[in-house]
C-alpha cells in the first residue's frame, strides 16, 4: 500500500499514530468516540441491518413456498431494480435539498410500515395454508419494492450524513467501521433467518425484524438537525442535472465508479455458487451460505484490522492496487473451480456429499475477494466524502447507490450467461484476468486519479 507521502501533517494522524502494538493494526473506534450521533446511528444501523437481511431471505423463502419457483424468487430483485436506480437518484437529489434527518425519518418510516406490511401478508398466507390455499404472490413483490425503494432513499441520505458529523481525517476509519457492521449483517441476518424460519415461523422472522427496525429507527431520530449548507434550492430535475453536471466535471470520483463497475461486473462469482453446490462441490445449499460468509468473513476482518489506513493518503492508487487484488482472487477461484470440475468428486446433497477440500480452497478465495473489495469500498467512500462539497454528497452517494446495485446485477449477468455457453470455471478466471487489465490501463490512462492525496483531496 502506499506509504504517508512527505509533509504529511502529524496533528492529522495522531489518533491512529498514538496507538501501539497490535492495537494499531485493528480498527480504530475514534470515530465512535468523538461523534456520539455517529455512535448511535452506526449501533443502530448494524441492529437493524441484521433484521434486513433476515427479511431478504426470509421473502425468498416465503415466495418459494407460495410458488415453488425458483424463478418466482429471483424476480423479487428483478422488478425492484428500475425503482432502486430511480430511487438512488431521486433520494440523493432530496437529501441535497431538505433536512437530511427529515428525509432519513420520513423513509425510516415508510421503510418500517412496509415491513409490517409483510408481517401482515406472511400471517395471511399462514392462515390460507390451513384453509389449503395460498395468498396471491403480487402484494408481496408489491410491498418488497416499496421495502426496496425507502431503504436505497434511506441509504443515499445516511451516506451524506457522516461527512457532516465527523472531522476529514476520520471518515477513512468511519468507513473502515461500517465494513465492520455490513459483514455482520451478512453473516449473522441470512443464518438467523433460517434458524427462526424452520423453528417459530416466517411471520414472526418479519416481526422480529420490525423489532430490530427499532433500533436504527432511533439512532436517526437522535441526530442533530442537518439542513441544507448554503442557498436554498428547490427539489426538480434541475438539482439532479447540476449534480450530473458535477460529476462530469470530477475524474476521481467519476473513476471511483468506474473501477468499481469494473470489479462486479467481471469479478461476480455468487450466481456460479447454487450450481457449484448442486454439481461439482455437493451441499447444496449449504454450500451456498458457506461461500457466501466467506466472502463476509473477508470483509470483517479487513476492517476489523484497518487500524493503518489512516496513513494511507493516495487513495487513488489504493483502490486501484485493491482491485487488481480482488481480481487476483478471482482467477483464483476460477483455478480452483477448474481443478473441482476435473475432479472425481460425486456430489451429493448434505456434509456428507461434499468436497470440503474445494470447499475451504473456494472460501479462502471468496474471503480474499471480500476482503480486497472493502478495502477498496473504504477508500472509494472516503474520497466522495472529503473531496465533494456537502451541498453535492447527497446526489454522489445516489449515483454510488445506483453503482453499487447495477454492478453486481451486471455481473450476475455476465457470469450466468458465459457460463452456460462454456463452464462454471470460466467466468471467474477470464473476468479476473480481466479486472486486473482493465484496471492497469485505467489507472495508466488518467494521472489525477493516480496522483489523488486524501490530504488535499480534488474530485
Amino acid at each position: 500500500m502506499t506509504q504517508e507521502p512527505p509533509g504529511a501533517s502529524p496533528d492529522t494522524e495522531a489518533p491512529a499514530s498514538s496507538r501501539r502494538g497490535l492495537s494499531r493494526h485493528l480498527v480504530d473506534i475514534a470515530p465512535l468516540k468523538a461523534s456520539p450521533a455517529f455512535a448511535r446511528l452506526w449501533i443502530g444501523g448494524a441492529i437493524s441491518g441484521v433484521g434486513a437481511f433476515m427479511t431478504t431471505v426470509a421473502v425468498g423463502l416465503q415466495i418459494y413456498d407460495i410458488t415453488e419457483s425458483t424463478f418466482a424468487v429471483g424476480l423479487v430483485g428483478g422488478i425492484s431494480l428500475l425503482p432502486m436506480i430511480v430511487a438512488g437518484l431521486w433520494g440523493g437529489m432530496i437529501a441535497d435539498v431538505f433536512d437530511r434527518r427529515r428525509v432519513l425519518i420520513v423513509a425510516s418510516l415508510s421503510s418500517w410500515a412496509s415491513i409490517i406490511a409483510l408481517v401482515a401478508l406472511a400471517f395471511w398466507e399462514l392462515h390460507l395454508q390451513g384453509e389449503g390455499t395460498h395468498a396471491p404472490v403480487w402484494p408481496f413483490y408489491l410491498v418488497t419494492t416499496v421495502n426496496a425503494i425507502t431503504s436505497t432513499v434511506q441509504n443515499a441520505t445516511r451516506g451524506s450524513v457522516v461527512g457532516r458529523l465527523l472531522p476529514p481525517e476520520l471518515l477513512s476509519r468511519a468507513t473502515a467501521l461500517n465494513g465492520i457492521s455490513f459483514g455482520a449483517m451478512v453473516t449473522v441476518g441470512p443464518a438467523l433467518a433460517g434458524v427462526l424460519a424452520a423453528t417459530i415461523g416466517l411471520p414472526w422472522t418479519f416481526a422480529i425484524d420490525a423489532v430490530l427496525f427499532t433500533a436504527g429507527f432511533l439512532g436517526i431520530w437522535m441526530l442533530p438537525p442537518l439542513p441544507r449548507l448554503g442557498e436554498r434550492v428547490e427539489a426538480g430535475w434541475p438539482v439532479l442535472k447540476e449534480g450530473l453536471a458535477f460529476l462530469k466535471n470530477a475524474p476521481n470520483i467519476r473513476m471511483s465508479f468506474i473501477v468499481d463497475i469494473v470489479a462486479m461486473t467481471f469479478g461476480r462469482p455468487y450466481v456460479l455458487f447454487p450450481a457449484l453446490g448442486a454439481t461439482v462441490i455437493g451441499g447444496g445449499s449449504l454450500t451456498v451460505g458457506a461461500l457466501t460468509a466467506a466472502g463476509a468473513i473477508g470483509t470483517m476482518l479487513t476492517s476489523l484490522f484497518s487500524g493503518r489506513i489512516a496513513h494511507v493518503h493516495r487513495h487513488g492508487i489504493a483502490i486501484s492496487r485493491a482491485i487488481q487484488v480482488f481480481g487476483a482472487f478471482a482467477v483464483l477461484f476460477g483455478v480452483i473451480t477448474l481443478l473441482a470440475v476435473r475432479g472425481d468428486h460425486a456430489p451429493g446433497e448434505g456434509w456428507a456429499g461434499t468436497d470440503f477440500s474445494m470447499l475451504i480452497l473456494l472460501g479462502l478465495a471468496m474471503a480474499g475477494m471480500g476482503a480486497s473489495d472493502e478495502l477498496s469500498a473504504i477508500f472509494r467512500q472516503t474520497m466522495i466524502i472529503q473531496a465533494a462539497p456537502d451541498e453535492m454528497r447527497g446526489r454522489l452517494q445516489g449515483v454510488f447507490i445506483v453503482v453499487v446495485t447495477g454492478g453486481p446485477r451486471l455481473g450476475d449477468m455476465y457470469a450466468g450467461a458465459l457460463a452456460a455457453v462454456t463452464a462454471l470455471w470460466c467466468p471467474p478466471l477470464l473476468g479476473g484476468i480481466v479486472v486486473i487489465a482493465l484496471i492497469a490501463v485505467l489507472t495508466r490512462a488518467q494521472r489525477a486519479w493516480r496522483d489523488y492525496d486524501a490530504q488535499a483531496p480534488t474530485p
